[in-house]
């Protein structure tokens, strides 16, 4: 089973993306071979500093070993270190069509927001489809939030397919049954973020201990006193979703735990289950963030074995759109045809 994901190097990573992402990563690198992408190139179709974006690349970097990314079980590497992907993309836009791109929700959201909407703020799905698709991917481990990119990213595949021949793997996408989506604390109605959210309710995974502790005594609950879900108690519901990601406890039987109990000693233990969590993350990634050098001395390596892989799929969608091959440099020879 070959697994692919990536994530963007842009702003602190949170809870939310522990989750939804890191939480799955260490997980499914046990089920086959495992590619880990930072997306860098994604991040520059925003206003974004360049020095920041270097240095968050390296800070995420650390961050995916911290949250358990074995170098011996995944491969993990810079996007831009791999030329295949923005070539890919290109071969792709012309399987992808702009209705299709039109309606992506997070081009709406993240346009509504921008005085200058770039162009490839419109066209980075294909740009992410791409990325999957060069891998041959059977699983993409991502947050609910990324269904729709799935979707896309197997419509084209399914499109190349049907012009020019069976080529690319059509990916399933892997959610985690709970704790896919978590919610801002103090406003549980919306997803937890670190651009979007609110500071008090977005719960970073480098705050301090104490810092943690606060938010979740502060955090927003609903009516009445019991520990359960139901739709008009969003604050409740997500800390208890908290709670069962962080644990591995299903929900149900967080309930019956804390049945009569009341939200005080709930929203307490909440608190230390993540700061516990937490911790040891924390101090790998400062081991790991102290030295550079090592840890791009991993990312080169990643990228290597990512350009040998993602290279003879390159090659075979060239063939077969009719494009002219150089040889030179082409060392990698051609990919076989997946199995659909």
């Amino acid at each position: 089973m070959r697994i692919f994901s990536g994530i963007q190097p842009t702003g602190d990573k949170h809870l939310g993306n522990w989750s939804g992402g890191f939480r799955q990563y260490a997980a499914t690198q046990e089920q086959g071979d495992a590619f880990f992408c930072i997306v860098d190139l994604h991040s520059i179709t925003v206003e974004y500093d360049t020095e920041e974006l270097r240095e968050r690349t390296l800070d995420l970097a650390a961050m995916l070993f911290a949250t358990g990314l074995d170098t011996e079980r995944s491969t993990v590497f810079i996007q831009s270190h791999v030329p295949a992907h923005p070539e890919a993309a290109w071969l792709l836009a012309s399987v992808a069509s702009f209705g299709e791109l039109r309606r992506m929700t997070q081009f709406k959201d993240k346009a509504d927001r921008q005085e200058f909407v770039s162009a490839g703020l419109f066209s980075y799905p294909v740009l992410q489809a791409a990325d999957i698709l060069l891998y041959q991917a059977d699983g993409v481990p991502v947050g609910e939030d990324q269904r729709q990119h799935i979707e896309l990213a197997r419509n084209i595949a399914e499109r190349f397919n049907a012009r020019y021949g069976d080529t690319l793997a059509l990916p399933e996408m892997i959610a985690p049954s709970e704790g896919g989506r978590i919610m801002d604390l103090q406003e549980p109605e919306r997803k937890m973020s670190t651009t979007g959210g609110s500071p008090q309710g977005t719960v970073r995974l480098l705050d301090p201990p104490d810092v943690l502790r606060k938010k979740f005594k502060t955090a927003v609950t609903d009516s009445g006193s019991e520990v359960r879900r139901a739709p008009d108690k969003p604050g409740i519901s997500n800390l208890i979703e908290i709670l069962s990601a962080v644990t591995g406890d299903g929900m149900d039987a967080i309930e019956t735990r804390y049945d009569g109990e009341g939200y005080g000693r709930f929203k307490e233990e909440v608190g230390e289950a993540v700061v516990g969590l937490l911790g040891p993350i924390q101090r790998r990634y400062e081991e790991l963030r102290s030295d550079p050098r090592e840890l791009q001395r991993l990312l080169a390596r990643g990228a290597e074995k990512a350009r040998e892989v993602s290279e003879p799929t390159l090659q075979t969608m060239l063939d077969r759109m009719g494009l002219v091959r150089s040889e030179v440099g082409r060392n990698f020879g051609a990919a076989r045809p997946r199995e659909l």
